[in-house]
């Protein structure tokens, strides 16, 4: 369902998070906007409703990589049943990780982008949530002499990325003769 009517989308997002909060014993404040402001780095997309917390927990939202904050950010991309493709349009952010973490990816596509062009070797960087991966995919995705294909199942998928032009060598086993 995509969002039509974006103020009664924050309505629910807010409901869902008061019981949350509530419930979880959390000590966070939140402030939810709807269209924010575009980042500086506007080729990654731009949500359409932004949740920013602070407050005593919110170290716990950014424990083991943001697990907890982006969990709740996927019980709210349920509650307001968005399709797979616009999950980018909420976005639970605290502390300004998610922008620090744009930039982490921006500089390990750059370091991988040198390293693959230089040896010709793909580069399979670590696994990664979707979001994360899409990000790679877009950034690198404008590099005429590189492609990315995402590879591996679950929590163990991640973004690889190649010379535009490779193949695989493929080696025979050994003892096995042509003929």
């Amino acid at each position: 369902m995509p969002l039509k009517d974006k103020v009664a989308a924050a309505n629910r997002v807010n409901d869902l998070l008061k019981d949350i909060l509530a419930h979880g014993g959390f000590k966070l404040k939140y402030r939810i906007t709807v269209n924010p402001p575009a980042p500086p780095d506007a080729e990654w997309a731009q949500a359409d409703i932004s949740v920013d917390f602070a407050g005593p927990h919110s170290a716990l939202l950014l424990e083991r990589g943001g697990e907890l904050l982006n969990s709740m950010e996927h019980l709210a991309v349920k509650a307001l049943k968005l399709e797979q493709d616009e999950h980018d349009r909420v976005s639970f952010d605290c502390r300004n990780s998610k922008a620090v973490r744009r930039e982490e990816l921006r500089m390990a596509a750059d370091v991988a982008a040198e390293k693959v062009r230089k040896t010709g070797v793909p580069f399979h960087f670590a696994p990664m949530n979707s979001r994360e991966r899409r990000m790679l995919h877009l950034v690198l995705g404008k590099q005429p002499d590189l492609r990315t294909e995402s590879e591996g199942e679950g929590a163990r998928r991640c973004v690889v990325l190649y010379p535009k032009d490779y193949k695989p060598v493929v080696v025979q086993p050994f003892g096995r003769r042509r003929r």
